[in-house]
């Protein structure tokens, strides 16, 4: 992508994922991103929800699986012409097709059937704004760790993958 487009280290608690942010092709949702970054919202949270052949996500939810409070829901900008390609990052949302906030997930593999197909909510897609620079080793350590069922929750990780901290790099 270009060069004006910013970074984010997410240091985890299995090593360290450097990730490159579309600010150009995907502004509201970079910037939304961006302000969690700075104000310190991921760190000491977890990646609840781990799927080996599809995605890791997290940004939303402590050890416990307790839900932090995001902020606003943003507009979805799945329309932006990318796609949901092994390293890059979306955004999780519900069935309501601009409910984003907080919650991201990272592709572990093609997941083109998440890309924007129409306008109906059903075919909306998921927003996908950024990719992994370095580091996809660790995303491939996490999308391998043990999963299970915890507090009404499946494939969540049995021991918890943390985020330790996220932060703006030059």
């Amino acid at each position: 992508m270009s060069e004006q487009n910013p970074r984010v280290m997410l240091e985890t608690s299995k090593g360290s994922i450097k990730i490159e942010l579309f600010s150009d092709k995907a502004p509201i949702t970079a910037k939304n991103f961006l302000s969690y970054v700075r104000e310190g919202f991921y760190d000491g949270l977890v990646f609840h929800r781990v799927i080996k052949d599809f995605m890791v996500q997290g940004g939303g939810m402590n050890e416990n699986l307790e839900q932090k409070k995001p902020k606003f829901a943003i507009k979805n900008e799945a329309d932006n012409g990318l796609s949901n390609e092994r390293g890059t990052l979306a955004m999780a949302r519900t069935s309501v097709v601009d409910s984003a906030t907080s919650q991201f997930f990272i592709n572990v593999v093609d997941n083109s059937f998440l890309d924007h197909r129409g306008k109906q909510p059903d075919l909306y897609g998921y927003c996908v704004f950024g990719k992994v620079l370095e580091g996809m080793e660790v995303v491939d350590e996490i999308r391998a760790v043990k999963t299970g069922t915890s507090r009404g929750h499946s494939d969540v990780p049995v021991e918890p993958v943390f985020i330790v901290s996220a932060k703006v790099v030059e």
